[in-house]
Order: C-alpha cells, then sequence, then structure tokens
C-alpha cells in the first residue's frame, strides 16, 4: 500500500462526554500527540469529527509512530488508516489488495458518514461493500465479536480505511487537571501514584527525599530513572532532590524512636509544599495504601495530614500490595522500583514505630525542634534536575 497515504487515527472515549469543553480538551490531546510523536515521522498532525489523525511520511514510521501513541493519555484506542478518494468503486477495487494475507470467516463493515454530502448513508456503504466482501471471499457478515472489521470513516476529501485496533491506556490528556507534586521513593508504590495521576490529566512534579551521604547515591539514581520513564507520558518533568538526613539527625537527637517516622513524614511533607507553591502545584501525591506499613494507619496518616497547607491525595489508598505490583509491572516501573538501594526511609527507623500517633504529643516533640529553619535550610540544598522525552522535545535551555 505504499502508493497510498497512510495516517494514524486516534479515538477517545472520556473527552468524548465533556461537553462545551470537549474543544479543550481535544486541543490539548493534539498538542500531546504532536509533542510525543516529534522526530518520529509524522508530518502533519490534525482534528478531525471526535479523533485526531496524524499522518505519516511514509508506512515504514508506523512502528514508532505506534509506541509513541499508546504512551499518551487521553488516547483510548487507534488504527492505522489509509487514504482513498471518495469514490466507492475505488474502494472496492482496492479491496482485495486490504484483505491480502488475512484469514477470516466473519466480518463486518462499520462506516461513519463524517460527509453527510455523501450521497449514500452509513447503512447503504454497509450493506454494499459487505455483499461486495461476501462475495468476494466467502465469509459471512456477523455485527457482533466478527474476526474482522473493515472500517470506513468517509470525510470531505475521501475515505479513511483501517482494521486493526490498538489499544491505549485511556484517562485524560496530561495537562487538563493541573499540577501535583509527587513525593517519589525508590519504591514501587509511588511511581504507579504518579502514573495514575498522570493519567487523570495531572502534570506531575516530583520531589525525591535522599539522606546523601549519610548513605549512598542508589536512590537517587533510582528516582532519576523512574522519572525518565514516566516522563514518556508527560514530556517535560521535574525532580527535586531534597535532602532529609540532616533533618533525620536533629530529630533523633530529641525525639523517641516510636515517633520518628511519623516526625520524618511530617518534615517531607512540609518540604513538598514548598516546592509545590513555588511551582504552582495544587496537591501532594503520596503512594501510600491504608495499613500497609506502620506509618500508613489511618492515625498516623491524619496526624501527618495535619502538617499540610494543601491537599494530599493517595491514588492507592484502597489496594493491596499485590494490585499495585500488578500496576507497576503493567507500567514497566517494577524493574527499577526493586533494584537494591540506600533509602532515606530505612536510615533511623526503630524497630517499633507508632502505628497511632497521638497529635498533641508531635507537635510537643516539634516545639524542641527549629521546624521553619529545617524546612528552610533543606528546600534551599534541593538540587533540580529536568528530564524530556523524546529528546527531540526537549525546548532549548
Amino acid at each position: 500500500m505504499e502508493d497510498l497515504k497512510s495516517h494514524a487515527i486516534v479515538k477517545t472515549h472520556e473527552l468524548a462526554l465533556k461537553g462545551k469543553n470537549r474543544p479543550w480538551f481535544m486541543r490539548k490531546l493534539t498538542d500531546n500527540l504532536r509533542t510525543a510523536t516529534k522526530g518520529a515521522g509524522v508530518e502533519r498532525v490534525w482534528q478531525g469529527q471526535l479523533f485526531v489523525g496524524l499522518t505519516l511520511t511514509d508506512e515504514s514510521c508506523w512502528p514508532e509512530v505506534k509506541s509513541r501513541i499508546k504512551d499518551v493519555f487521553g488516547v483510548a484506542k487507534f488504527y492505522k488508516a489509509y487514504e482513498l478518494p471518495q469514490d466507492l468503486d475505488g474502494l472496492k477495487s482496492r479491496i482485495p489488495q486490504f484483505l491480502e494475507g488475512r484469514s477470516f470467516n466473519t466480518f463486518r463493515i462499520t462506516t461513519n458518514r463524517a460527509d453527510k454530502r455523501f450521497p449514500m448513508t452509513s447503512e447503504e456503504v454497509n450493506r454494499d461493500l459487505g455483499a461486495f466482501v461476501k462475495d468476494l471471499t466467502g465469509a459471512q457478515v456477523k455485527l457482533k465479536d466478527p474476526e474482522l472489521t473493515l472500517y470506513v470513516d468517509i470525510q470531505v476529501k475521501g475515505f479513511l480505511v483501517y482494521f486493526d485496533e490498538v489499544k491505549a491506556h485511556g484517562g485524560l490528556p496530561v495537562g487538563v487537571s493541573g499540577k501535583v507534586a509527587v513525593m517519589l521513593s525508590g519504591g514501587i508504590d509511588s511511581p504507579v501514584a504518579a502514573w495514575q495521576m498522570m493519567k487523570r490529566g495531572c502534570q506531575a512534579m516530583f520531589v525525591h527525599f535522599h539522606s546523601y551521604p549519610l548513605v549512598d547515591r542508589t536512590s537517587m539514581e533510582k528516582a532519576a530513572e523512574l522519572v525518565e520513564h514516566l516522563t514518556r507520558h508527560q514530556y517535560q518533568s521535574n525532580l527535586f532532590m531534597a535532602p532529609l538526613g540532616e533533618i533525620q539527625k536533629k530529630i533523633i537527637l530529641t525525639c523517641p524512636p516510636s515517633y520518628r517516622v511519623v516526625l520524618y513524614r511530617r518534615f517531607m511533607v512540609r518540604i513538598t509544599e514548598v516546592l509545590a507553591r513555588r511551582n504552582r502545584a495544587k496537591a501532594i501525591i503520596t503512594g501510600e495504601s491504608c495499613g500497609q506499613v506502620a506509618s500508613q494507619t489511618l492515625e498516623n496518616i491524619a496526624v501527618v495530614d495535619q502538617s499540610a497547607g494543601m491537599p494530599i491525595l493517595r491514588p492507592l489508598i484502597g489496594h493491596n500490595k499485590e494490585e499495585i505490583v500488578d500496576m507497576a509491572r503493567k507500567i514497566g516501573t517494577f524493574s527499577t522500583s526493586i533494584l537494591p538501594d540506600q533509602d532515606c526511609c530505612t536510615l533511623f527507623v526503630p524497630k517499633h514505630p507508632e502505628t497511632k500517633a497521638d497529635l498533641d504529643t508531635v507537635l510537643r516533640l516539634e516545639e524542641t525542634l527549629s521546624v521553619e529553619e529545617m524546612v528552610r535550610d533543606a528546600v534551599e540544598n534541593t538540587e533540580r534536575l529536568h528530564f524530556a522525552s523524546p529528546e527531540a522535545a526537549a525546548p532549548a535551555r
């Protein structure tokens, strides 16, 4: 089919339900697709009727374009389509070529008539082409669960013809739901939480807490690798490397061991909030799951939340570990997350942490600490790393 122009035709799901705001959502999806496929062999990205089209420079670009589109949130499914003149007899002459190498006993024709000036209705086209394919192949028409579906979109400029559906993640285009600050450890849970929020249209910035040089840099390296992977879904990311070691040393000098973890978490939230506000993020995201570890009991979660002046969202709060691991495998972060590291949360951790922290006790303990100064010092010593994906999309810096 090298003589025909080929396109990727992207269909959405939720975006069709957005009413008067749908054009804005579609523009954002179009912009994201343009960024995601930059340098992959796409010569034009354009909007059709409830779909986005990407015109390929040639058919050999399809594998790379296919791989890039699958990572774009807001895409429910997509197809490789061929463009033909708006001529039914011309389409019929091409059908033997389209069907070459395909084995099927049942089929259906699905026509969408976007150009209402076309003289035949969608049903009339379905019946006409269905009879033609039946006579040509001997296969039977089956409207539910056929082995092959031939799609025909009747556009003003011609026909778009396609067959094989490629499923994608769906969700909303990244950027339509505002910015969030993700507290990213080197573990399994927080990258999955970030992925879930990006799928809901949020742009994520990442904050990783480390205790270097009290420990080595392995957790920092893992965090960078995870952000690099997740940036494929949002194209530009900032990772803030925030030091926690000095804060931990001061806490262990004045506070009982059982309360260390809760105090660490409250400082991490405060530091994340400062960085979030500086970067116009509206909420903090964590990978916590209710009851999974000692710091994630409802009592401790409530005490930690008290230290925040903005919402803390926990997309995984109702999931168990097995479910989170399955999601991590699916999104491609699991293999990095399980690499051994020296995480800040393992430093100075007591054998028996408090599972039902008392807020009054925590507040009294914090009175022995220079909280504002400790937060300010950590923020001032935070390092920012920038990531871009694909590399061709990176702005000049």
